[in-house]
This record gives structure tokens, sequence and C-alpha cells, in this order.
């Protein structure tokens, strides 16, 4: 064909194609989306490489896992190392010693039937793995919570003896592969007596044979199943199952709460074994009739002395300030600098043991019996703890931290605050500060009054009555002077004028937590509040820096396996009050010393400030000072040993009473002077004048100048009348009513000042008032937080 027939040729078949495809165009349009469909044999072998690489994926995991063994946990156990704040070590503690694998012939038929019925009533049958739980620990891992699902016997056995205790998406595949792997290569008897031997029970005990031996003094194999059920229990979570209590870890896991959980856990497992046929009519009767009350803590070795209070709080720090879990910790392998000083440590135990050693004797006087002392040191503008007492130490049977420990009302140590909210805020009479040479009314029985004139009342409807410890007639006196000889009624007035929010709006801000506030009533203004000892310490740190304020720390770094752990910094500094108040504050508490309750601590040879505090029927004495260097606290109360009860120290040490000014400043002043050994006396920034001068309802104009000059007479402070005190119940900071009661009497404190005619008294009942003019002026919110700060720790 020629060139032109080929042209013309190409051109019709151009054309018909044209046509065609204008023809198919509806078509082509309608059904071209299937053009990026891909065809069934191509899904088909997607879905098949898909499937067969999973089976390839699990295939691998599972050819490379081993199947772990109950010595695998043993060989990971660790000591955890303490250290001075010079980096020298303190003590080494951990799990290695306290876990002794044993047979499961050697394990109660009844221990295992426990662990069955309340966890895994499927054992026997299972596979091991749960595919729902791991499908939960993952949907929740999606959802942005944590991994954690339900979990099999041997599950749970792996990851005793295996894994870490972290909760990630690869931990729970590892789990799985290993689980199956261990479902086919060891028989459940084997996975059972793993897992009961690797469990943790709390008290470091890992493994039935060590719980056995921890709680109740016998070896495995002698367990009662009433025993067996309580320990059981444990597996639930030891911090939170064990009666002895863990406060010292979460507020929570206090003995009465603890107890209650026990044996309903407890009860509820026997119940089960009975329903699984585990155990008789006859045995379930036996079983159930009395619930199992396990032995006392013992100390472990190197936890004696002053070191296991030590440990406990830089353990607690720890746990507060990261995500290890206390079964984590445990198991060992962390090395913890802590920022005690082992000088300063040594001081204040010498100082306390000297003064008990002086001043009581318990095999003569019954009231010297179950006297218990508690204090803290702390660095200004830091907040390093450097020295704490805790108790008489765990070898001795004393296993509460009495330095961080809460239930021991504070007293009149607490009036610093009210004195610190009204030079900030003011009252409700005044157009800003008030001057601290404002006048009050001190006398004794004192009506108080309400913002708008009116009496606080009482239930019966009569007025609230607030007492001093001495009838002596001080009439208006200024606050300087109230707060030299710790005269109650004009705080309790002043605390009604500022607001009682504003008051604990200021303690707060000082370092007070949430978690230890009383209830916001008069008597609050007088120390109703139960800090910890290390907690009054940091607070007044506060005063002694000039309104900074550092939370307290004991740790100032972790290291686990060598490797340094994130979240051990410095607390920050933040300014919690002005300057001058604080500075004015110090001013107030530098005259209490020279010339007040507090001068005892006049042989310190230095310049200081601190505040007494002695509360209703002498239950408790307290003394806060400080210089610049260091803020001590110390604390002393009798508890009977049964209720946890506080005691009246009346006739304690020989005295009619004892206050805070006494035995307490005689312990302080004796540790300042060793801990402050070559160091210079600093003073305190001068404190510039504040605010006016606003004296209290009712005071004459001008005011007559009354004898302001104590006494040298004890006689001056008579015991008030106990007929009018009611009996105080135990002391717990949740107490609706508060410490002192809801009593409807006029109770007045019991604690008298020295013999100078102080009145460094206690609250007296804490009244209904009709309508509640608690805030005075401008109020503000409250925080929260642990003792440490954070969940309470």
């Amino acid at each position: 064909m020629g060139a032109a027939g080929a042209a013309a040729g190409r051109g019709r078949a151009g054309a018909v194609s044209d046509r065609k495809r204008l023809i198919d165009y509806p078509r082509a349009a309608k059904y071209g989306w299937q053009r990026w469909l891909p065809s069934w044999k191509l899904v088909s072998g997607l879905c098949l490489g898909f499937f067969g690489s999973l089976v390839a994926v699990a295939g691998i995991g599972y050819a490379m896992v081993g199947v772990p063994t109950e010595e695998n946990a043993a060989a990971r156990s660790q000591n955890n190392v303490y250290l001075w704040s010079n980096g020298q070590q303190m003590v080494a503690t951990g799990s290695g010693q306290n876990r002794q694998n044993v047979t499961i012939d050697r394990i109660p038929k009844a221990m295992q039937d426990a662990v069955i019925s309340a966890e895994n009533k499927t054992f026997y049958e299972d596979s091991g793995v749960d595919p729902m739980g791991i499908a939960r620990a993952l949907a929740n891992m999606a959802r942005g919570g944590d991994t954690q699902g339900g979990s099999t016997i041997t599950q749970q056995f792996v990851k005793n003896t295996y894994l870490s205790q972290e909760q990630t998406v690869s931990r729970k595949f590892k789990e799985m592969f290993i689980s199956i792997k261990v479902g086919t290569k060891l028989g459940k008897k084997q996975i059972l007596q793993g897992y009961l031997n690797t469990s943790y029970y709390g008290r470091g005990a890992y493994g039935i044979q060590a719980a056995a031996q921890t709680y109740y003094g016998k070896d495995a194999h002698e367990l009662e199943p009433s025993e067996c059920a309580f320990l059981a229990a444990l597996l639930k979570g030891p911090t939170y199952y064990d009666p002895a209590g863990n406060e010292s870890l979460d507020p929570a896991a206090n003995k009465d709460d603890n107890l209650k959980r026990s044996k309903e856990r407890w009860a509820w497992i026997l119940e089960q074994m009975h329903n699984d046929d585990k155990l008789t009519d006859a045995q379930y009767q036996k079983a159930i009739k009395e619930y199992p009350t396990p032995q006392g803590r013992k100390a472990t070795k190197g936890m004696s002395g002053q070191i296991s209070y030590l440990v406990d709080t830089a353990k607690k720090y720890v746990l507060n300030h990261s995500d290890i879990t206390e079964q984590q910790f445990d198991q060992g392998g962390y090395q913890i600098r802590t920022t005690f000083e082992k000088s300063k440590v040594e001081a204040l135990a010498k100082a306390v043991k000297k003064i008990e050693k002086e001043k009581l004797d318990p095999e003569k006087r019954e009231r010297d019996k179950h006297v218990q002392f508690g204090a803290a040191s702390v660095k200004p503008k830091d907040g390093a703890i450097v020295a704490l007492y805790g108790g008489a130490g765990y070898e001795n049977g004393h296993f509460n931290n009495n330095a961080d420990t809460s239930g021991v009302p504070v007293g009149s140590t607490w009036k610093p605050f009210v004195l610190a909210a009204a030079m900030e805020y003011g009252t409700y009479r005044s157009d800003g500060p008030l001057s601290p040479m404002s006048k009050y009314n001190g006398n004794d029985r004192l009506k108080v009054l309400n913002n708008d004139g009116s009496y606080v009342l009482k239930k019966d409807n009569t007025p609230f009555l607030q007492k001093n410890e001495s009838p002596r007639p001080w009439g208006y006196i200024t606050l300087r002077k109230a707060m030299e000889q710790s005269v109650n009624t004009p705080f309790v007035q002043l605390g009604m004028d500022v607001g009682m929010r504003n008051v604990r709006d200021v303690a707060e801000k000082a370092g007070i937590l949430d978690s230890s506030f009383a209830t916001l009533n008069p008597s609050f203004a007088l120390g109703t509040s139960t800090p910890s000892a290390i907690r009054m310490a940091d607070a007044y740190a506060t005063f002694a820096a000039a309104g900074k304020q550092a939370a307290p720390y004991s740790v100032t770094s972790v290291k686990f396996n060598g490797q340094e752990i994130d979240g051990f910094e410095k607390p920050r500094i933040t300014q919690a009050m002005p300057e001058n108040v604080a500075n004015n504050v110090t001013d107030v508490l530098e005259n209490v010393i020279q010339n007040g309750t507090g001068k005892n601590a006049l042989s310190l040879g230095r310049t200081a400030a601190g505040k007494t505090g002695t509360t209703d029927e002498n239950k408790s004495a307290w003394f806060v000072g400080y210089t610049q260097q260091l803020s001590t606290s110390v604390a002393m109360f009798r508890e009977d040993p049964k209720s946890a009860k506080l005691l009246s120290m009346n006739g304690t040490a020989g005295e009619e009473s004892i206050h805070g000014g006494d035995v307490p400043t005689l312990v302080w002043t004796e540790y300042m002077k060793a801990a402050l050994e070559g160091k210079p006396d600093l003073g305190f920034p001068e404190a510039e004048p504040i605010g006016d001068v606003q004296d209290a309802v009712g005071a004459p104009s001008p005011t007559p100048t009354p004898s302001e000059t104590p006494s040298e007479t004890p006689s001056e402070t008579p015991s008030e009348t106990p007929s009018e005190t009611p009996t105080s119940p135990s002391p717990t900071p949740s107490d609706t009513c508060g410490f002192f009661g809801c009593d409807e009497e006029d109770n007045g404190g019991q604690n008298g000042g020295e013999d100078n005619g102080g009145t460094d008294g206690g609250a007296s009942s804490e009244p209904t008032p009709t309508d509640t003019n608690l805030d005075g002026g401008s109020t503000r919110g409250n925080g929260n937080g642990g003792i440490f700060g954070g969940p309470a720790g």
C-alpha cells in the first residue's frame, strides 16, 4: 500500500477508535474506578503473605525466648546501696537474703488452692495465656493508659522471673511468647511452684518460704489454710493488704484501712476455696472462724538505729518521684544518694538520748513510759533534709518514722502562720497589712467574735469561750508580746479577723501539706493541724530564708545498674511570702527566745528564732527554731502502744506538765550546738516596719498599758481543772471534728509555758459556729499532696 493509502487507513482507524471511545465513555465513566481495585488473586496473595509473616514472626519469637526458672529471679536479686550526702556508703540492703525456694511438696495444698481460686480458676485447663487480657492491655495502650491487663498464673510467673515490671507493648508480646513456651515445656505443678517461689509478699519477702517466716515465723509447709488465704491476699498488693500498714509509702495504706482490706480479701479467698470445693464445710468453718493476725515487723540486717528511718524516708521519696514500683525497687540494683549528713544525724540522735537520760526514768515514773521523739533538720533556701530522728529504732520494735508521720498536733508553733497571714493580708477591719504591735485581748475565757460583731456560738447557742492556760488578766497586749508569752486568746481572735483560710494559705505556701490541715474553726489558729516534723522544719525554713520556700527532699540522685535515673533534681525555689513579712516573723520569734517561752534556747550562744508549742492535756510538745543555716523541729509525745492514741504528759519527767519550752527546746539546743559548731553566726536580715497598728475590737483608746513583765513564779500558771477537758479521740488529720473533738464544754488549754507566767496553751474544744465567718478578708485556694508532695507521699 502506498503512503497515501496507509495514511488514509490510519485516519479511518483513528476515526473508528475515537467513535468507539465516545460510544464507550458512559460505561468507562461508570466503571473506571474498578481499575483501581486489586484482583482477588492479589488480595488472597497479600493475606496469605501477611499471615505467613505473622506465623514466621511468632515462630521466630517462640524459638528465641527461653524458659525461665526460679533461679533466674534469685540471680536478679541485688542489694540497694544508700549513700550519705558526701557519697560514702550508708548501708546496703536488699532482698537477696530473704528468699529461699522450696519444692511443691513443701508448699501446702491450701496455699496452692488459695492462689488458684483467687487468681486463675482455670489454671489447670488453660494454655497459660489470656488472649483477652493481652487484648485489653493493648487497647489500654492505644488509649494512652497503661498496658496492664489480666494475667494468668503462668504469665505472672514469667513476669516475676524473666521480665521487668515495666508496662510496655514489647514486654506484653514477649510475655505472651514466653508464657506459651512455658506452657508447653513445664508442667502445671512446676509453674505453680515457680510462681509461689518468686512472688513478692511485702516486707522484703520474695517467695512463699520467706513470706511464711516473715509473717508467721514458721516454714511454709506448716501454714494453716487460714494463714494461706492471708498470704494469698497479699499478692493483690502488699502495700495495701499488709495489716501492719505502709503509711510511709502512701497515707492511704494506713493500718486501719489495710487491716480492713486484708480481712475482706482473706474472707473472700476462703469463700472462693469453699465454693471451688477446695475446702470442706468443716474446714471452711474452722478457717473463717478467726483472722490469722500476722507477726509485727522485724528489723533486717543493717537497719538499726536511725539508719532504718533514713532508708524509709529515702525509699519513699524515690517511689513518689519516679515510676519505679515497690516490687521493682525491692528487687535491688539501685544506688541512692541521699541528703543526709552523717555527723548531723549522729548529733541529733545523741541530743535526744542525752536529754532522755537526764529527764526521763521509765523504771521509776509511769508517766515517763511510752514517751517518743521525732525531729528533722532542713537547710533553708535549699530544702535538703540533713538529719532526722525517727524513733528508738526498728531493732527496738519501733517501725513508725516519727520524723515523717502525721497525727501529732503542733500546738502554738502554728501561731507564726497566723501572724504572717495578718502581716500579709491584713484583717477585715484594716486597709492593709497589720503591725505586730497591734493589741488584742489576752484575757482568759475570751468570747470570740465573728466579723459581723456577733459571738461565735456553740451548739447550744451560748458564746464560745477561748481559754488560756493561766487565768492571768493580760488585758490588751501587742501581738509581739502575745507570741513571746504564747497567749492563746489574741491569736484565736486574730485568726478570725484575718480569715482562717488565709492562715491556711500562708501555711500551705510555706510548706505545710493539705493532708495535715485540721478543720477550719477558731481552734485552727492554735495548732490543731498535724504536720510532720519534716514539714514543720521546712515551713520554718521559709521564715529563715526571708520567704523563699523549697520543698523538702532527701535524695539527690538514683542510679540503676550504674545508669542515672531522671527526676531527682533539686526542687525549685519560690517566693512563698513577701520578704519583709518573713523577716518580721523572724524578728518576733527572736524575741520568743530572748524574752519568752523559748529562753532555754539562749544557751545556743548565737542568733536564733523559734517557737514553743504544747497541746491539750500536754499530749504533745514542740519546739521549732532556726538560724539562717538550719531549721530544726523537735516533737515530744506519749502514745499508747496498743491504741496509738496520744497520752497526757502531765507528770512526765517529774514535772507537773511538760511544755515545748522544756524538753523539746533542750533537745533542739543540744543538737544545734553540735550541728553549727565552727559555723559563723549570720544573724538575720533587718526587718523593716510593716503595716498599721490596728487594735482589736473593744480595745480602749488610748489603750492602758498593762504590766507585760512576766512573773517569775510558776504559781501563776495553774493547770485548768480536768473536769472541763473532754476525752480526746485518736489524732487523725481526717477527723472532721478536729483533734480536740466537738464537745460542747469550754475546754481550756492544758499547756503552760515557762515558769514565767507564759501560757503556751492548747486549743479549746471546737465550737460549731452559727455562721462561718472564718474567711475574714480575701481568700485563696487550697493545694494538695503527700508528705513529700505528689500523691503522699
